[in-house]
């Protein structure tokens, strides 16, 4: 484990992007100190239809004590706008936080992303393709020059497979009850986020890799439990195999007696505290 710092840290929301009316905003845990700090662009989870950017605070605050900006985004999201949309929003901002790295006391140089759930899916899609043409085409007029490759990626129970979790989901279903609650929960957020199954197969990190389509590879950490019934296990482990293939370095931290969003809900028992040491030793390795 590294050496720790405690920082004082301040919370506060600024509006990165504007779709007409409508402001996103951004919520910033800022580490008081000398800087240049590492940053961290983080997605929240909700079956890419649910939360926003205060439901992962356990997590952000943890990291911004250590010493990192964490630049925690909302985004568009269903009725406002379906696949890409949200894609094109964390693009943005990425970007937007290279842009603003100074004023934030951070390091354009020394930016990685973390997701939980569909975010850690949305989180990993946008680290494989930073300058997918989609999700890129919004422009930043302050910084024309800047891309959203990074440094790192973290995902915490990721929807790593998107089809393969929602066909897993409707098998559940399909056999009757008792199934988990979560089958009813997830099937119709996956039908209004995504268009068909062709398009959670196209914005598919897990299936990218297997139609050996180019990616960026940059280090990443993923987190789960080892009860975690949300997140089919064999999905992160076809991802793991295909991304170590190419040549991308992935770590896994499981942990027993857990499911799916431990740190979240359980955030005093000793698998969510030992998963933040494990988030925040991988964070300051890969943007030391």
């Amino acid at each position: 484990m590294t050496a720790r710092a405690n920082h004082e840290i301040e919370i506060s929301d600024v509006e990165y992007l504007r779709h007409g009316d409508k402001p996103l905003l951004a919520r910033l845990f800022r580490p008081r100190g000398t800087g240049p700090f590492p940053i961290i662009v983080e997605i929240h989870g909700g079956a890419w239809c649910l939360m926003d950017r205060t439901h992962d605070k356990i997590v952000n605050e943890a990291l911004a004590r250590s010493g990192v900006v964490v630049v925690a985004l909302d985004f568009r999201m269903p009725p406002d706008a379906k696949y890409p949309g949200s894609m094109i929003d964390i693009n943005f901002g990425i970007r937007w936080a290279k842009s603003r790295a100074a004023e934030l006391n951070g390091s354009a140089e020394r930016l990685g992303l973390m997701g939980s759930s569909s975010g850690g899916h949305q989180a990993m899609l946008a680290a494989m393709r930073p300058r997918d043409p989609r999700y890129a085409s919004l422009p930043l007029p302050e910084g024309p020059q800047l891309d959203a490759t990074v440094r790192c990626v973290v995902m915490l129970w990721p929807v790593i497979d998107p089809l393969g979790r929602y066909r897993y989901a409707k098998e559940l279903k399909a056999s009757g009850k008792p199934y988990p609650e979560l089958v009813d929960l997830v099937l119709p957020l996956h039908d209004k986020y995504w268009k068909d199954e062709a398009e959670m197969a196209e914005g598919n990190p897990t299936m990218a890799l297997e139609r050996g389509e180019r990616a960026e590879t940059p280090p990443v950490l993923c987190v789960q439990g080892e009860r975690d019934i949300a997140h089919p296990r064999p999905h992160l482990d076809r991802f793991i195999s295909g991304y170590r293939k190419i040549g991308g370095m992935i770590d896994l931290a499981m942990y027993p007696d857990v499911a799916e969003g431990f740190i979240v809900r359980k955030p005093e028992a000793p698998a969510s505290r030992a998963a933040l040491d494990r988030i925040i030793d991988f964070v300051h390795t890969q943007l030391s």
